[in-house]
């Protein structure tokens, strides 16, 4: 199959990648609690739903506007250029994506250990040696085989659906009943800046999922219909949901309970089920491994679109010669995640992964805006006013902003720094292509080593 680092020009041969598009993934936990006051995490909860919509909204007239997968790397790379769109897809690849699946093998973690450590916060090395165990196995079954990887999603999402609606249930039982908790408290409520923005980065971390479909407009039938209509059932049913899954949490658990608690599901289910509250944990916790299993996959496209424009080496964009798996990008993401995983903590993962999101949302979305100014006449079978990008735009600049003026902290300044080092990569790597055989010979080792050859396209399914 493999001949000086390509494939051979036969159609039969031609290989493409079979499409694994990871649902919506979902981490039950409570992002009010940044906030102090169990009414004001509803509110956080409801206004993450809507903003979570008006961005998919934006992105559906992109998708149309620009008929091309790969979301805000190819979006940038129309409006604003080959620089920043370098710089996304360098961060996405090193930073957004490993994070991501750090954060859920985390939460997945906290799951599986909570039954053990009812009565004790359980060891941070048994949680991450847990996380660690969890990327790897997902690594190793999405390397190995999609049917696999396919079934395991499907089996997960299911559960994940049924665990939200016995606790929203749960919930409407109790209310029913009487019994409202602490669902209309808003008894030390915190407002300061810093609050409001790290209580959005937790919020928004469970809704995030929500552009998946941009990243592969190329293979979805009708976008300019589907785009925008999927966007408005998926986000609104989640929304719903978690509006009804935090009510149910409130209604059993005191303020103090929720924030202590490392695994939520499974304190509700320690009092609501009683001896089979460790149905919830198992639940939740197969409900985060599916939600891991998907991001694992949801890069792939971003790094076949990206090596085609030339920005990223070819390698991450292969797929296995008879698996067709994707495996050096899933390789990549291993190492990356777990070296991520020995220092982080989960909160201080998710909002370095959203300051990065939002912070590339928020140049996204300029884009449409100078699209709706500059090139009007443009064909655009779907769009929005041009008030919802500004509203998202400034949003954006707000979870961007707020927690460094507000609180400043170190880590914001590395990470910040990190997103800009990809223009020393770019300069020499990509612009004036330094060193061009020497990265050709590493990726012909790798493609005989790998056993792997560069992709013609995905191939819908």
């Amino acid at each position: 199959y493999i001949v000086t680092g390509l494939l051979v020009n036969n159609d039969k041969h031609k290989l493409s990648l079979e499409r694994e598009v990871g649902l919506l993934g979902a981490v039950s936990f409570i992002a009010g609690t940044m906030i102090g006051s169990p009414g004001a995490s509803l509110i956080v909860w409801g206004c993450c739903g809507m903003l979570a919509i008006l961005g998919g909204l934006c992105y559906a007239e992109l998708g149309t506007v620009i008929p091309e997968s790969g979301a805000e790397y190819v979006y940038t790379l129309r409006t604003t250029g080959k620089v920043t769109a370098f710089l996304f897809v360098f961060s996405f690849v090193n930073v957004m994506r490993p994070a991501s699946a750090t954060g859920i093998a985390l939460s997945v973690a906290e799951y599986v250990v909570a039954p053990f450590f009812s009565d004790c916060t359980p060891p941070q090395l048994l949680v991450k040696c847990v996380a660690a165990g969890c990327i790897l196995a997902v690594a190793i079954v999405n390397s190995l085989s999609v049917r696999t990887a396919t079934h395991i999603q499907v089996v997960c999402t299911v559960i994940k659906v049924l665990a939200l609606i016995v606790i929203a249930l749960g919930g409407c039982v109790m209310l029913f009943q009487g019994k409202t908790g602490s669902v209309n408290s808003f008894e030390g409520t915190n407002v300061d800046v810093n609050s409001i923005g790290i209580a959005f980065y937790q919020g928004l971390w469970s809704y995030d999922g929500w552009n998946t479909l941009n990243f592969l407009t190329e293979e979805l039938k009708h976008p300019e219909v589907n785009l925008p209509r999927a966007l408005i059932i998926a986000i609104s049913l989640v929304t719903g949901l978690y509006l009804l899954v935090n009510v149910s949490y409130l209604t059993v658990m005191t303020p103090k309970e929720l924030m202590v608690s490392n695994a939520v599901a499974v304190t509700w289910g320690n009092k609501v089920l009683g001896s089979w509250g460790w149905i919830m944990s198992v639940a939740a916790a197969l409900s985060a491994f599916g939600s891991l299993n998907g991001t694992f996959f949801s890069g792939g496209r971003v790094c076949f679109v990206a090596a085609r424009e030339g920005h990223m080496p070819d390698i991450l964009a292969m797929a296995h010669v008879h698996r067709l798996t994707p495996s050096p990008a899933l390789i990549f993401t291993t190492f990356v995640s777990l070296l991520v995983l020995i220092p982080g903590d989960f909160q201080s993962i998710v909002n370095y992964f959203s300051f990065t999101a939002w912070f590339f949302y928020a140049i996204t979305l300029s884009g449409l805006v100078y699209l709706k100014i500059k090139k009007p006449d443009l064909h655009r079978p779907y769009k929005v006013p041009i008030i919802l990008p500004i509203i998202v735009i400034i949003a954006a600049v707000f979870l961007v902003l707020a927690p460094i003026v507000d609180s400043p902290q170190i880590e914001y300044l590395y990470v910040a720094l990190f997103i800009f080092s990809g223009i020393i990569v770019y300069i020499p790597f990509i612009h004036y292509k330094v060193c061009p055989g020497l990265l050709t010979k590493l990726t012909v080792f790798l493609q005989l080593f790998l056993e792997v050859a560069p992709l013609t396209a995905y191939r819908p399914e």
